[in-house]
């Protein structure tokens, strides 16, 4: 990722709505969700849901992809690595207390 790439994921992640569907992608996996579920999990209407679903596609966080009558989203896995490792490589310049504090369960 880029410095422009990782700006726009952070910025797609700095609100409470996105970041509680990102958590929840992430615990269904490639298996992903349609956004009637994802809404139903993090309390939003599916058209609000679709939104903020549209806006962590654009950050290129999520995928989506039609089946039948449904969208199946997924966290894009490789994007989020990307931006944590942009945030610890290239911003952070590899310190070392960054690099500890990630690798100390439940501290990162």
């Amino acid at each position: 990722m880029d410095e422009s790439q990782v700006i726009d994921a952070l910025g797609a992640l700095a609100q409470e709505t996105r970041l509680r569907i990102l958590r929840f992608l992430v615990t269904k996996g490639s298996d992903g969700a349609s956004a009637g579920e994802i809404g139903e999990a993090v309390d939003a209407a599916s058209s609000r849901a679709s939104f903020h679903l549209s806006t962590l596609a654009n950050a290129g966080l999520v995928t989506a992809e039609r089946k039948s009558r449904h969208i199946i989203y997924r966290v894009n896995f490789d994007a989020m690595g990307g931006m944590i490792g942009y945030l610890i490589n290239d911003c952070c310049g590899n310190h070392q207390d960054v690099i500890a504090c990630c690798q100390i369960p439940g501290k990162c």
